[in-house]
């Protein structure tokens, strides 16, 4: 149902064709990067956070790590990821399927500077094995970004400059 659910809204921004379903898992990052046979870095997670009247969520690369003096310089709370129990009703996603579209709106989606090197990312497509490939100004546009972050550590050093 979710998946679908992430195809009909991909219709208005005409990339409802771009969703790709997996006989196999993608639930994880190192699981998407093997269903698509790309690095890891270019798998992009949607991480969940506690906020006051809903939750943050972050997409990040594959490869990227939340720094949480980052995140508490930018949002003036503590990163706190959302238990497992909490994770569908404020993202409306099931853990392993959570992406950055159609979220309720007190999911408030961000887009992390660790997708910028980056032609092309693939973030989750509502389900555990699902994605749609998109590029950056696509992924911050269909998500409803509100803005990119940078609250993340540790990609810098993979260096990776892929497609």
């Amino acid at each position: 149902m979710s998946v679908q659910k992430v195809r009909e809204y991909l219709k208005k921004y005409g990339m409802e064709n771009r969703l790709r379903e997996f006989p196999v898992s993608s639930a994880t990052v190192a699981l998407a990067a093997q269903a698509l046979q790309v690095e890891e870095a270019r798998i992009a997670k949607t991480i969940s956070f506690y906020a006051e009247g809903g939750c943050i969520l972050i997409v990040t690369a594959g490869d990227a790590k939340i720094d949480n003096a980052k995140f508490k310089a930018e949002f003036g709370i503590k990163a706190k990821m959302l238990a497992s129990e909490d994770v569908e009703r404020l993202t409306g996603y099931r853990i392993g399927g959570v992406c950055p579209f159609g979220n309720p709106s007190e999911a408030k989606v961000y887009c992390d500077l660790s997708l910028k090197r980056f032609t092309t990312v693939y973030p989750a497509g509502g389900s555990s094995n699902s994605c749609v490939e998109l590029d950056c100004e696509e992924l911050f546009r269909a998500s409803g970004s509100r803005k990119w972050l940078d609250v993340c550590k540790n990609w810098q050093e993979t260096g990776g400059q892929s497609k």
